[in-house]
């Protein structure tokens, strides 16, 4: 269903893939046979694991910094809140614009991802049981302290990560059906405005944890559920505030709304090495998981996957590929 009023031109985001492409080179797209096997269709997998920062973030990041940068108001400091893969792209951007970083992250948050953002230059900050407590306490130093917030969902960050599906788009045809993973909702944003601004008819499918449902929930309600928790391993899809913006376009273009359980994921991060041999974090595998509960439906169709990320903790994987499912709570 095409959108009435979408984020961007089907020229600007041309220019923000040129932008885009001087610092990340567009990442490929692959049809693995194995994964076509597992699954019963042809399977593309797009691999946003394979950007500087392991995930499609990035490229939102470097758009928001170059608009930020350009901008007449003096900015002496950007601060945001994210679980790793947003705050790596700021991290990596601000460093390139030259601009300081910090970035709030809750309590326990993956050690490898804080050690990331940090290497692009960036203080990183501990606070809060989950996102959203980290999140509250980064507004309430961006005021005190005088600093450009920037948030985990704005129109420049989608324009940014919807580079991805410009490349995904041109590169294969006649593609039936693309899965998605749901955190905030910049990924999926761009694919469904990017979709539509070429007019194609590809259904999206979204993808969430059943212990983080608050964007399936939303969807259902055609408006934003908050829910008390998001006890999910795959921190790119622990989300229980949602977007209004975000949910109000993923109502609009996406087909549905999945719920993974852990061990679905769990079985997908497998599959991809497996299969592979690519890293794949929780939120990453989740589109996998979601072709593959729906096996039976794609059945002999042309399907893409994306790969949004392969961020996850060495201790992590390490159990999940001798057959555990991590438990978080």
């Amino acid at each position: 269903m095409a959108m009435s009023d979408p984020l961007f031109t089907l020229g600007e985001l041309e220019a923000a893939a040129q932008l885009v492409h001087r610092a990340v080179p567009p990442t490929p797209q692959y049809a693995w046979p194995l994964l076509a096997k597992r699954t019963g269709c042809e399977v593309w997998v797009k691999h946003e694991n394979h950007t500087p920062t392991c995930a499609f973030k990035v490229r939102g990041g470097i758009v928001y910094m170059d608009n930020l940068s350009r901008s007449p108001t003096k900015v002496t400091g950007v601060i945001s809140a994210t679980r790793g893969n947003h705050g790596q792209s700021i991290a990596f951007s601000a460093s390139r614009a030259g601009i300081p970083a910090t970035i709030y992250v809750p309590r326990g948050n993956s050690t490898d991802q804080n050690a990331a953002m940090r290497a692009f230059g960036a203080a990183v900050v501990e606070f809060g049981r989950d996102f959203d407590q980290a999140l509250a306490e980064c507004h309430r130093v961006a005021h005190e302290q005088g600093l450009h917030f920037i948030p985990p969902f704005n129109r420049d960050q989608v324009k940014g990560v919807a580079t991805y599906a410009l490349e995904l788009f041109r590169a294969i045809a006649d593609l039936d059906t693309v899965y998605v993973p749901i955190g905030m909702g910049s990924g999926i944003c761009g694919l469904i405005t990017t979709r539509d601004l070429l007019g194609l008819k590809t259904e999206i499918v979204a993808v969430v944890a059943r212990q983080a449902p608050a964007m399936a929930l939303s969807f259902a309600a055609g408006e934003p559920v908050p829910t008390n928790s998001a006890q999910t391993f795959a921190d790119g899809v622990a989300t229980r505030d949602p977007c209004q913006e975000a949910v109000a376009i993923i109502k609009r273009g996406a087909a549905r709304v999945l719920q993974l359980s852990e061990d679905d994921i769990a079985e997908a991060v497998r599959s991809y090495f497996q299969d592979t041999h690519n890293v794949a974090e929780g939120a990453g595998a989740a589109p996998l998981a979601g072709l593959m509960q729906e096996r039976a439906r794609m059945a002999g169709k042309r399907v893409a996957v994306i790969l949004s990320g392969g961020n996850i903790d060495a201790s992590v994987y390490l159990r999940i590929l001798a057959g555990e499912t991590p438990k978080v709570g």
